[in-house]
């Protein structure tokens, strides 16, 4: 199975002074995600948690909702690797463990468009070009303006950010992870994941959440290491979240999506300072000077 971190050869320059040693690298694999036996979506991510990854990815399609919606998720064998041939001389197949299919229990509904498109998703963009907003507030199983009230502090979301580089493990190690964070309303640390892609450590949440039978994520805090997208607003309103944190900037797209479903989006999280870009009767703001 693929590591999550490897080793590679690099010319250090520091002060004029110049030598070769190792450097720790944040591994980057394709993941084949096939549904019901069929080829879904190829995503670049980082190996690790590929089964909560596949099942979050199909939580933000439309297509899981619940544990009792899944029946099973398994490796498949790969492409051909170089395997040498057997005594038949045909070629050999290994299980690279970079193709998963997830089935979904009887009487599931599986919509047409998963099935006729082929998604391919970068690790930096998500779903480019996905389904319009009026499509995403119209397939959420739980809209978030229907979930109990929920208020948070200020003080509270300034404090997440540095929470959430404390629990980045691989980070340390390599400089090279986008991370997400789940917080509980009060702040305390649910779960963290780590992926070259910030869609996939989204994803790889909400998968596990799926598999724990936690969903909806009602009572959630959402925290994002890079920039809100579309994709991660997406995500969220299909968990059921209904707060969005991010250290840096959200997209246009991003912030109307969360005013069309009434999702708390908040940018620019950094120290006491940060912009709140809708929903912000869920922040306990004492003044709302210049609203």
């Amino acid at each position: 199975m693929g590591r999550v971190t490897e080793r590679r050869k690099v010319i250090r320059i520091r002060d004029g002074a110049v030598s070769a040693r190792p450097d720790t690298l944040v591994a980057e694999e394709p993941l084949e995600i096939r549904l019901n036996g069929r080829a879904l979506a190829i995503t670049m991510r980082t190996p690790g948690d590929d089964f909560a990854l596949a099942a979050g990815f199909l939580v933000s399609e439309g297509v899981l909702a619940e544990r009792k919606d899944l029946q099973n998720i398994v490796y498949c064998a790969g492409a051909k690797v170089g395997v040498p041939p057997g005594p038949s001389g045909a070629g050999g197949e290994s299980n690279t463990y970079n193709v998963v299919d997830v089935r979904t229990a009887q009487g599931v509904v599986v919509p047409d468009i998963t099935l006729e498109r082929n998604v391919y998703t970068t690790s930096s963009c998500g779903l480019c070009g996905k389904a319009s907003l009026d499509a995403v507030r119209t397939t959420a199983r739980w809209p978030i303006s229907d979930t109990p009230p929920l208020r948070v502090e200020p003080e509270l979301l300034a404090g997440l950010p540095d929470r959430l580089r404390a629990a980045q493990r691989v980070f340390d190690r390599t400089g090279g992870l986008h991370a997400a964070a789940l917080f509980s309303e009060d702040g305390e640390l649910i779960d963290v994941r780590e992926d070259v892609g910030r869609h996939n450590a989204v994803d790889k949440l909400v998968g596990r959440a799926l598999q724990d039978g936690r969903l909806p994520l009602s009572r959630a805090i959402l925290l994002v290491s890079g920039r809100a997208s579309f994709e991660l607003a997406q995500k969220a309103v299909m968990a059921g979240i209904p707060v969005l944190a991010a250290v840096s900037a959200p997209s246009s797209l991003a912030v109307d999506l969360a005013a069309e479903t009434g999702l708390t989006l908040v940018g620019f999280l950094r120290g006491s300072s940060m912009n709140v870009y809708a929903g912000e009767e869920r922040v306990a703001m004492r003044s709302a000077a210049g609203a």
